[in-house]
C-alpha cells in the first residue's frame, strides 16, 4: 500500500517532486511504496488537502500484497484489481496511469514520469485513465495485464499510479502546476528460458599508512551490471591479499533488474605493503523468486593487481641506514684524527730526540 497527502512534500528519500512554470507541462511528484506525513508537516496543511493511498486489491478490497508479481506466458492476459481510498474531507477524481518502471541509483523502485513514453510491459497494462472516490471512500478498479506474443522471456518491471494535479505558488515566482502520484509495482515474468547472468569490472588504489608500523588500506571502486533476463538479488565481497586476516568487505543485498548497472566502493583495511596486493570482488546474485522458478544463483569475479610499495618502511629502513653510516663515518674519522695526533707526537718526539743525543739514555 502506498499513501500520500498531496498539499505537503513527504520524505526525499521516497519522492521526486519537480516544479515548471504555469503554462508548462506539470511533471509528477511520484511515491512508491509507504509514506508517512509526520506530525510537523500535518500542522501546515490545509483542511482540505488531498490525501490518498494505493494498492494491489481483489475484487473486494486491499489483499496485502505490497506490489503484484505475475508469472505468464506471451500472448497471455491477466485480470488484476487495485483500490485507491480517498483518506481526505472532499471528492477527488484520481487520474490512473501506468508506465515502465526502473530503480534508481540508490536502488529504490520509480516510474517513468507521465509523459514520457513507456516501451516494455508499462505498456501491456489496460486500465482506466481515471476514477472518482468520494470523501472517505474507496474505489476497487480492474486493470488487465496483456502480454504480447513476441514477449521476450525473464523480468518486466512497470508501475500503477493514481494522481491529482495542483497549483501552487513558489517563493518569489510564478504560480506552478504539479502532479502528485502515488503507485506500486507489477512485476511480470515471462515465460522461456531465464539466464542470469552477472558482470563486473572494477579498480583499486593502495593508500599508504605513513606511520611504519601500521598496515595500509584498498580503496576499491567497482561496477556489477546484470546483463541476464533476471530480477537479481546482488551481494558482494570484496578481500585483498596481505589484510593481516581482516574479513572480506561486504555489501548490503541490492536489486538490479535485467540490464542495470550499479556502482559500488570499498574499502579494506589492514593491509601491509608486501609489493603488490591482489584485490578480489566476488559477486553473488540470486534470482528473486527461485523459489517459484527452481534458479541456481549467478556469480561473477575479478581480481586487480595493485601495487603495494612499503614507502614508509623503505623511508625508516633509509633514515637507519644513513643514521648508522653517520655513525660509522663520524668512528673512523675520530679514529684517524687519534692516529694523525699519535704519528704527529711520534715525530715530534723523535725531532726533539735527534735535536738533543746527549739527553738519549
Amino acid at each position: 500500500m502506498s499513501t500520500h497527502r498531496a498539499a505537503a512534500p513527504a520524505d526525499d528519500s521516497t519522492v521526486i517532486r519537480r516544479w515548471v512554470a504555469a503554462g508548462a507541462v506539470a511533471v509528477s511528484l511520484l511515491v512508491l511504496g509507504y509514506a508517512e506525513v509526520g506530525p510537523a508537516q500535518a500542522e501546515e496543511q490545509a483542511d482540505d488537502a488531498v490525501t490518498w493511498s494505493v494498492g494491489p486489491a481483489d475484487a473486494v478490497g486491499p489483499d496485502g500484497r505490497s506490489w503484484v508479481d505475475l508469472d505468464v506466458d506471451p500472448g497471455e492476459s491477466i485480470d488484476e484489481f487495485l483500490y485507491v481510498k480517498n483518506l481526505s474531507s472532499i471528492d477527488v477524481v484520481f487520474a490512473l496511469k501506468a508506465q515502465d518502471g526502473y530503480l534508481t541509483d540508490k536502488g529504490r523502485f520509480n516510474m517513468l514520469p507521465s509523459a514520457a513514453e513507456s516501451i516494455d510491459s508499462g505498456t501491456w497494462i489496460d486500465l482506466p485513465a481515471e476514477i472518482g472516490v468520494p470523501a472517505g471512500g474507496m474505489a476497487i478498479v480492474p486493470f488487465t495485464v496483456e502480454v504480447p506474443v513476441d514477449a521476450t522471456p525473464g523480468d518486466h518491471a512497470a508501475g500503477i499510479a493514481a494522481s491529482v494535479l495542483s497549483t501552487g505558488a513558489v517563493e518569489g515566482g510564478p504560480n506552478v502546476a504539479m502532479e502528485s502520484r502515488v503507485g506500486f509495482r507489477v512485476q511480470t515474468r515471462v515465460s522461456g528460458e531465464l539466464s542470469p547472468s552477472l558482470a563486473v569490472v572494477g579498480n583499486a588504489a593502495y593508500q599508504t599508512a605513513w606511520n611504519p608500523f601500521a598496515p595500509g588500506a584498498v580503496e576499491v571502486e567497482y561496477t556489477v551490471t546484470n546483463n541476464g533476463n533476471a530480477r537479481l538479488a546482488v551481494e558482494a565481497a570484496v578481500s585483498a591479499s596481505g589484510a593481516n586476516g581482516t574479513a572480506p568487505v561486504l555489501t548490503e543485498p541490492t536489486e538490479l533488474y535485467p540490464g542495470d548497472e550499479r556502482e559500488f566502493s570499498a574499502r579494506v583495511s589492514q593491509v601491509w605493503p608486501l609489493g603488490f596486493s591482489v584485490v578480489t570482488v566476488d559477486v553473488d546474485g540470486q534470482v528473486s523468486r527461485s523459489e517459484v522458478s527452481g534458479e541456481e544463483p549467478t556469480s561473477s569475479r575479478i581480481e586487480i593487481v595493485v601495487w603495494a610499495m612499503p614507502w614508509s618502511q623503505l623511508l625508516v629502513i633509509v633514515a637507519l641506514a644513513l643514521f648508522l653510516f653517520a655513525i660509522l663515518r663520524g668512528r673512523r674519522r675520530r679514529r684517524t684524527e687519534l692516529e694523525r695526533l699519535l704519528d704527529e707526537a711520534r715525530l715530534a718526539g723523535a725531532r726533539e730526540a735527534a735535536a738533543n743525543p746527549e739527553r738519549v739514555p
